[in-house]
């Protein structure tokens, strides 16, 4: 009679994975306690004890319990780890419990795990997440693998970006008392202080405009606008989203338990003995808070209007214009074309003692010391017409008004114009004879607005030739002559530049400068105006004036070799 093979019951002591595999034959009951007296004295899984140990073969390990229990096994090393969604259950938990979660659907969460037998990890991950788990298999070393990686990853880009020697100091007045403001450990964890701050000194020493903080699925990404163009900086880890997110919250004091609507905010840095201003919004996307940060350099509104880029002529009717007693000054152009720095450029020239001048904006983006700013509240009924009214009791000399967006704010603004007062604004259009006809289509009166306005600013920004880089070029006549040049200035040998690149620019361009359509408000064109004449006859009669359109003011940039034909092209194609 053949001997029949004895399975060794397990003690009662041993449970999960321990009781499989001695059922499973895999393991003696003695080996298995042995293992599970090691694995608690290392504060470590069983699993983990099983294969470091070894007594098991992760694989050998991995198959037995998804026979034993009927779960379906993966292979890490097949599947695309960069693609795993990495936002649905807390790192801090996955790394306690050693797992790693797989996909999701519907409302069950597939987790990979060494172990499927812990139900203390189950209620975790049911309690944080609302969702039912189901247990993949996947085999012990090819997880912890993976599971350093993240954590080592995470750290070292975090102190490669973060290690720098500066002198920064971040002012939080009222931080404490910014709603929902219990700053966590999370918080204030240094990695992601020290990796805002070099971001932040970082772009402000490329002269960036703008930082945008962008979370993805599967990726974080940072950029910078820097001259106008967006440029990748770098991919932090996608589990430090949160957490810079309630950083940048809390300096600009927002609401940081807040994360279904969009906020504003400012904040103020100390970079050395220099105060820069940020101004800061969120954004709810779909997989987190998108954050923008603008740099607000109050150094460049008193540049003074000659690096601004004007033409000598152009300076000159801008400057007879804002030196009137009263009427009204427009600057348009889209956003990002530098409207308020003309503007303030502008203020500042004005701000004497003896002058009192108020701006309304939405929000005050440069302080300007001798000037009184008011922001916009909505929400409290401070809008821009509801300031404007409270100006003209204030006994202002120059009114600034950030945007005319309606007939109300229109009508206050240009009575101001004509009751005494210097107003500047900006509008959104896309030159100065266009203006004109939207101020008619917003509802103005025709003979007010040709009572009112002295001159219209239309501007855009261009990339500036790097000067240690550039070349010149050689374009076919044709071209030159089809993008607006005449015949006669293509005479001798003068010769447009082109964009090289060297280590001390970005891409051949470094900074920008204006390009402007300057035109005054003469008896000509106010005639135009008040028989409601087109866009056309105003830009012909402008043009017969003297006064250049964008395309031609950038040509005479391209001239003086300082910018390309091809970047003119691209910002005055309209």
């Amino acid at each position: 009679m053949a001997a029949e093979t004895i399975v060794e019951s397990p003690p009662s002591t041993l449970s999960g994975v321990a009781r499989v595999l001695v059922n499973a034959g895999k393991l003696n009951a003695k080996t298995a306690e042995e293992l599970n007296k090691t694995a608690r004295e290392r504060k470590s899984s069983f699993v983990a004890a099983v294969v470091t140990g070894g007594a098991m073969k992760s694989d050998d390990l991995a198959h037995t319990l998804s026979t034993a229990l009927a779960l379906p096994l993966v292979d890490l090393a097949a599947v695309d780890l960069q693609k795993l969604p990495r936002n649905l259950v807390d790192p801090k938990i996955a790394n306690q419990y050693q797992l790693i979660v797989l996909g999701k659907r519907g409302n069950r969460l597939f987790i990979g795990a060494a172990d499927p037998t812990d139900q203390e990890a189950v209620e975790r991950i049911k309690f944080a997440t609302q969702l039912t788990p189901e247990w993949v298999i996947v085999e012990y070393d090819k997880l912890a693998r993976e599971l350093e990686s993240q954590g080592a990853s995470a750290n070292e880009v975090l102190e490669s970006l973060a290690t720098a020697d500066f002198d920064f100091d971040v002012t939080e007045e009222d931080a404490a008392t910014a709603e929902g403001a219990e700053v966590t450990a999370e918080v204030e964890d240094a990695p992601v202080v020290r990796f805002l701050q070099k971001m932040l000194i970082d772009a402000i020493n490329l002269r960036a405009s703008d930082l945008h903080f962008e979370p993805y699925e599967y990726n974080y990404r940072v950029r910078f606008r820097v001259d106008g163009e967006l440029r990748e900086i770098t991919q932090p880890p996608l589990a430090i989203k949160d957490k810079l997110a309630s950083r940048i919250k809390v300096i600009s004091r927002m609401d940081i338990a807040e994360k279904r609507v969009p906020q504003d905010g400012r904040m103020k840095l100390k970079f050395g003995t220099k105060a820069i201003d940020f101004r800061v919004s969120t954004l709810p996307t779909l997989f987190g808070e998108k954050v923008v940060i603008r740099i607000l350099d109050s150094s460049s509104a008193k540049l003074g209007i000659e690096a601004l880029g004007y033409e000598k002529i152009e300076k000159d009717r801008l400057m007879i214009a804002i030196q009137r007693p009263y009427g009204m000054v427009l600057v348009t152009g889209p956003t990002g074309s530098g409207k308020t720095v003309s503007l303030y450029t502008c203020l500042n020239i004005l701000n004497q003692p003896g002058v009192n001048i108020a701006t309304v904006e939405d929000p005050a983006e440069i302080n300007l010391p001798g000037i009184n700013q008011v922001n916009v509240n909505d929400k409290a009924g401070l809008t821009f017409a509801a300031a404007l009214k409270s100006f003209l009791r204030q006994d202002p000399d120059i009114i600034m008004v950030g945007e005319i967006r309606d007939l109300e704010t229109a009508d206050i603004a240009i009575k101001a114009a004509q009751t005494g007062h210097m107003v500047m604004s900006t509008l959104h259009t896309n030159d100065a004879p266009t203006t004109l006809t939207r101020l008619m289509n917003m509802g103005v009166a025709p003979f007010n607005i040709a009572a009112s306005v002295l001159l219209i600013t239309a501007q855009r920004l261009a990339r500036r030739l790097c000067e240690n880089c550039k070349k010149p070029a050689d374009y076919p006549r044709e071209s030159l002559l089809k993008a607006g040049f005449l015949a006669e200035e293509l005479d001798g040998n003068w010769k447009p530049y082109r964009a090289v690149g060297c280590s001390a620019c970005n891409n051949g361009y470094k900074g920008r400068v204006g390009l402007y359509q300057v035109m005054p408000i003469t008896e000509a064109i106010q005639k135009i105006i008040l028989t409601e004449g087109t866009v056309m006859d105003i830009e012909r009669q402008a043009k017969a004036e003297g006064v250049r359109d964008l395309r031609q003011s950038g040509l005479v940039k391209v001239r003086a070799g300082v910018t390309t034909l091809e970047e003119v092209i691209t910002v005055t194609n309209e």
